[in-house]
């Protein structure tokens, strides 16, 4: 069986983080899509060890998007990012946390690899709503 790039969604708060991993989860079948969103407590805010779980989690071995949704969810995830034995295989993605979230399941359900994966989620931030 091929591996799939796993989606990590970086969110201060667990609702929303949850929320789009419903949407984008309804869109990508077989995507493995974690969530690191709030405190290890369940409060709003960002956890490092709820990030590097959430990496373990969603890593099957084709690699692994982290989408952060702003703030501290960035600078935290960089700090564990900064720690993994392989880095090169768990890239932070600068994209808007819905869009990219949702073309980057698109985009790993087709079996694309990391870096279109990536190149996905960059470009959700060219797309028009109207």
């Amino acid at each position: 069986m091929r591996s799939t790039v796993g989606i990590v969604l970086v969110s201060h708060s667990p609702l929303l983080g949850a929320g789009v991993r419903e949407l984008a989860g309804q869109l990508g079948e077989g995507v493995p899509v974690a969530v690191a969103a709030g405190t290890a407590d369940g409060g709003i805010g960002t956890s490092y060890e709820l990030i590097e779980a959430a990496v373990r989690e969603a890593d099957q071995g084709a690699g692994v998007v982290v989408l952060p949704d702003l703030g501290s969810a960035v600078l935290t995830a960089r700090t564990v990012l900064a720690d993994l034995a392989e880095p090169e295989r768990v890239v932070l993605v600068d994209a808007p946390f819905v869009e990219g979230a949702v073309a980057a399941v698109v985009t790993a359900s087709t079996g694309a690899a990391l870096a279109e994966v990536v190149r996905s989620a960059q470009e959700a931030r060219q797309a028009n709503k109207f």
